[in-house]
């Protein structure tokens, strides 16, 4: 019990408990664009997919595909840049490009770059994290159902041809 008490006696709980609310605070703001964002164009998406489809325009649904798939990458890559503007805007990092480079490493799980974060900060970057992985997943959850438009766009256009 002595060594787990000596383990935490210097932790710095305070400078987590702010870390933790700002990260889970942010978190919470930028899940809120995220859904609100692909809601918007996946929306926008079956509504004029399933007009393509009446009016027989299979070509416009494969237009449409591809054009909301770019505003979803286009998504990640803002809320990769609200992440670094977060970071410069609380003094956590100064220079912009590697503030852009660490939310996105972060955002993405790939962990190219290194924890340069001010000490105090570190478990910034588990808050990034979790907000690249729920959007990411969100966002595959929507290609997902897109992806089945598509198909049937495709299916419909090459219905009187043996093979595609």
């Amino acid at each position: 019990m002595n060594n787990i008490i000596d383990a935490f006696s210097g932790f710095p709980f305070l400078l987590l408990a702010r870390d933790a609310a700002w990260g889970v605070g942010f978190l919470i703001c930028l899940l809120m664009f995220h859904g609100s964002a692909i809601n918007h164009v996946y929306m926008r998406f079956e509504r004029l997919t399933r007009k393509n489809l009446a009016d027989h325009q299979y070509n416009r649904v494969f237009f449409h595909f591809y054009a909301t798939f770019m505003f979803l990458a286009l998504f990640h890559v803002i809320e990769i840049l609200f992440w670094s503007f977060f970071i410069i805007g609380l003094g956590i990092m100064k220079d912009p490009i590697n503030a852009i480079l660490f939310a996105g490493s972060c955002y993405t799980t790939v962990g190219f770059e290194s924890d340069t974060l001010l000490d105090g900060w570190k478990t910034f970057a588990f808050f990034i994290s979790l907000s690249g992985l729920f959007s990411l997943a969100w966002t595959t959850s929507i290609m997902i159902g897109m992806t089945t438009a598509y198909k049937n766009a495709w299916d419909q256009k090459y219905r009187h041809t043996s093979t595609y």
